[in-house]
């Protein structure tokens, strides 16, 4: 389990084909204060396992179904990515209760900067709809975000400069895909 509330913005260091899936390595700083071999770990929201530790590096393994189902399969040497260590009981949960089993990739309709704080904009596939509320949670790239209005399939969520600047959203851009995970507790409601 996580909380959407990103630790820091690590950096993919390489990638290889591994069998039917992809061995991902990522630089990070902060996430290894306490990380150890076999630790799940949020990357751009997706739960993965760290396999190795060396220096300020890990790996992770990335099924062929992540690879299809997320922006991981697509990820460049180079880019930016969301870590996010997994919750310890008794911490504080800022966020949102989120599993790291992503829902969907979509595309980002619409990103633009408004005064004070951004606006983005992202479809919904018409399944998933019945779990959307206005005021309620969604996970992209890992992020708890809070939904600020609906319309149709479209999504819009307004992004305060502090999540802009501590996430890899600082560089996303219109037309990038991000990883979606539904609030659980919606699905089980709706259940």
């Amino acid at each position: 389990m996580f909380t959407g509330i990103i630790e820091e913005v690590g950096k993919i260091k390489g990638k290889r084909n591994r069998g039917e899936g992809l061995e991902i390595l990522i630089e990070g700083n902060k996430i290894f204060q306490d990380l150890k071999v076999g630790d799940s770990i949020s990357v751009n929201g997706v739960c993965l396992t760290v396999e190795r530790i060396e220096n300020k590096i890990f790996s992770v393994f990335v099924s062929f179904q992540t690879i299809q189902q997320t922006n991981l399969g697509e990820i460049k040497i180079g880019e930016c990515v969301n870590l996010e260590r997994a919750l310890k009981i008794g911490d504080r949960v800022g966020g949102h209760f989120l599993t790291g089993h992503i829902d969907f990739k979509t595309k980002i309709t619409n990103l633009r900067k408004e005064s004070e704080f951004y606006l983005m904009k992202i479809k919904i596939p018409q399944e998933f709809k019945k779990y959307i509320v206005k005021r309620g949670s969604i996970g992209v790239d890992g992020i708890s975000l809070t939904i600020a209005e609906i319309e149709n399939n479209d999504v819009l969520i307004y992004l305060i400069p502090y999540t802009i600047e501590n996430t890899n959203l600082k560089y996303r851009k219109t037309g990038d895909f991000v990883n979606i995970e539904i609030d659980i507790f919606a699905k089980y409601l709706v259940k």
